[in-house]
């Protein structure tokens, strides 16, 4: 498919909505961001929406992909991958009186497509999920699903999360914060107790993070988390169930709306890791068997979550809860996995919003919102 053929196309096809779906990116979770890209490629109505899929390789690349979802797949437990060889090379300039793309092809040449009228950034963790490609798409003007640049941020940091959500007074389990060089110290190991996870304070899909059970393993579990942040995470265990909630912008600018929520089952896994995340699978319960009041607690905690970091557009947001019903926030998504066994889309169609309708929902809500101060 060459960009003469696709500028062709968006001058034959005027009425329909020019969508970019930016995926992949330099951070750990590129393969999973492919897999999400798919399945929303998949969901948009083709008599509707007019598609640009936008890979980035995980050297930074633009590149305008080829071929359909099917080949985002993950296949014989192998995450898809976007390389220079995926497609022509595509620049978008952070200009708001332009929003073409300049494709640079090998064999046609240097092209313009037609302006993009929105942008769906299925970017998951560093340089997209962070806030990173929202201020280059609030500078370029065009419009995007999702967060805006603070609450990218401030949701990609788990730090930053912890501190808003306690001054919203959302329980969160006890921590400690170890910047660049820095170790645990004596008292925070009998404050936190064992086990506890080691995590990067910024990234997601479960990258980098180790349960320890014994101090001796604590250093080397330190320099895992560091090789994707320099700044590391030491959470105390919490024993209980993990509930997740999938929460969407008001449709017509209203209040947030929350969905079902999840409960997720390990069974044979000692924790919610990458490979029981995406490759393994897990089982889990819609709606998550709690009582009627300790459901609202955490309906009310994931809208209250959402509001507290001025989220926009969708998020997923986790707790734990505990056998005596206490509940703790885990951590806030801006942008889930969008992928076909993801928890967000199964929240929603549980809900009675089926995933083609969840993805239409959030162009539109985007379009509405556009850029700039709200």
């Amino acid at each position: 498919m060459t960009a003469s053929w696709k500028a062709q196309r968006r001058v034959t096809s005027p009425r329909k909505t020019r969508v970019a779906i930016v995926f992949g990116g330099r951070s750990t979770e590129h393969g999973i961001s492919c897999v999400s890209a798919g399945a929303i490629l998949g969901a948009l109505d083709p008599d509707q929406y007019e598609v640009l899929p936008v890979g980035i390789t995980r050297e930074g690349r633009w590149v305008l992909a080829s071929g359909g979802a099917e080949q985002f797949a993950i296949s014989e437990r192998k995450l898809p991958e976007i390389t220079a060889a995926s497609g022509s090379a595509l620049v978008l300039a952070a200009d708001p009186t332009a929003t073409e793309m300049i494709v640079r092809d090998p064999i046609e040449g240097v092209s313009e497509l037609a302006g993009v009228d929105v942008v769906f950034p299925v970017l998951h963790g560093a340089y997209g999920e962070d806030g990173t490609i929202q201020g280059m798409l609030e500078m370029a003007g065009i419009p995007y699903v999702g967060a805006n640049v603070f609450a990218s941020a401030a949701a990609m940091d788990k730090e930053f999360t912890k501190k808003l959500a306690i001054a919203e007074g959302i329980p969160v389990g006890p921590y400690a914060v170890l910047r660049a060089g820095a170790s645990l110290s004596e008292a925070d190991k009998e404050r936190l107790g064992l086990p506890v996870f080691v995590k990067p304070s910024r990234a997601g899909s479960s990258t980098g993070i180790t349960k320890v059970s014994d101090w001796a393993d604590l250093d080397t579990a330190i320099a895992t988390a560091r090789q994707i942040d320099p700044k590391v995470l030491v959470e105390a265990a919490i024993v209980g169930r993990e509930i997740e909630c999938g929460v969407l912008e008001g449709e017509t600018g209203g209040a947030p709306e929350a969905s079902l929520l999840a409960e997720i089952h390990m069974d044979d896994a000692d924790w919610y890791d990458f490979d029981t995340k995406y490759l393994v699978g897990s089982r889990y319960t819609i709606p998550a068997g709690l009582s009627e009041d300790v459901t609202r607690q955490v309906r009310e905690f994931a809208l209250r979550t959402f509001t507290a970091l001025d989220c926009a557009g969708l998020a997923r947001v986790d707790f734990f809860v505990t056998e005596s019903g206490e509940i703790f926030l885990n951590e806030i998504n801006t942008m889930p996995g969008m992928t076909p066994t993801s928890m967000f889309p199964q929240m929603w169609a549980a809900t009675g919003l089926e995933y083609p309708k969840v993805v239409d929902r959030l162009i539109r809500t985007a379009l509405r919102r556009g850029t700039g101060l709200h």
